[in-house]
């Protein structure tokens, strides 16, 4: 299958090797991978804080860039929830990466192995607005030397909220706390998840604390052949 990579902003700002999981993945998995070098915001963020006079020309602009694409992939349940609901054009060609790999190529082990103490946030998108369901679970399940590790209050939201963090900080950390007493509690070494701005709000507080614990996309440990 001739898959675009739909890597979002924020990886390809802050978490490059994310879309290098992604690829390696799905290269591994006999898909062929195309980069549309034009792809630019979604318009998620100017969605989220009211400004939709410039989040309308980024949505325009998204079919063009993706156009004649058999599936858009992306490793961000986030941005792939606001293409679906305000994109119809798209919509039932862009697949957030587990989804993706479940439902779309019908694989649940994709020869990864991680030998390591996991736990799993599912983050609010995945679960609220995508309906992942247990995907996730299933793949990583799958990993060959994997200890997957429940976590307390899973489906909580850790405070990140994109602007929401900034806006309302007080609220975002005392969320936040609570998140990261229960990832503590798994005494995991990796806190994994399908958004990195939701890794990036938790392994932010994990590192000033000093924990020990990483944060890694479920894309680079689905990718791991350790």
């Amino acid at each position: 299958m001739r898959v675009a990579l739909f890597i979002t902003c924020f990886n390809d700002t802050l978490f490059p090797q994310t879309g290098r999981a992604v690829v390696e993945l799905l290269e591994r998995l006999g898909c062929e991978v195309d980069f549309p070098l034009e792809q630019t915001c979604c318009g998620q963020m100017h969605v989220n804080s009211g400004y939709e006079d410039d989040a309308r020309r980024l949505l325009e602009r998204f079919p063009r860039v993706f156009e004649g694409a058999e599936a858009i992939v992306s490793p961000s349940a986030s941005c792939v929830g606001l293409v679906r609901e305000r994109i119809p054009a798209v919509a039932d060609r862009v697949f957030e990466l587990t989804e993706f790999l479940v439902d779309r190529l019908g694989v649940v082990d994709v020869g990864a192995s991680f030998p390591h103490r996991v736990t799993l946030h599912p983050t609010c998108h995945s679960l609220r607005m995508l309906r992942v369901g247990d995907r996730p679970r299933r793949l990583l399940e799958a990993v060959r030397g994997i200890e997957l590790v429940e976590l307390d209050a899973a489906a909580e939201c850790c405070g990140f909220g994109g602007t929401f963090a900034v806006k309302n900080a007080d609220t975002s950390m005392a969320m936040l706390s609570d998140k990261l007493r229960h990832v503590l509690d798994t005494r995991a070494e990796v806190c994994t998840a399908a958004d990195t701005s939701c890794l990036m709000h938790i392994g932010g507080a994990l590192g000033r604390g000093r924990t020990g614990v990483r944060t890694m996309h479920i894309a680079e440990i689905l990718a791991a052949q350790e």
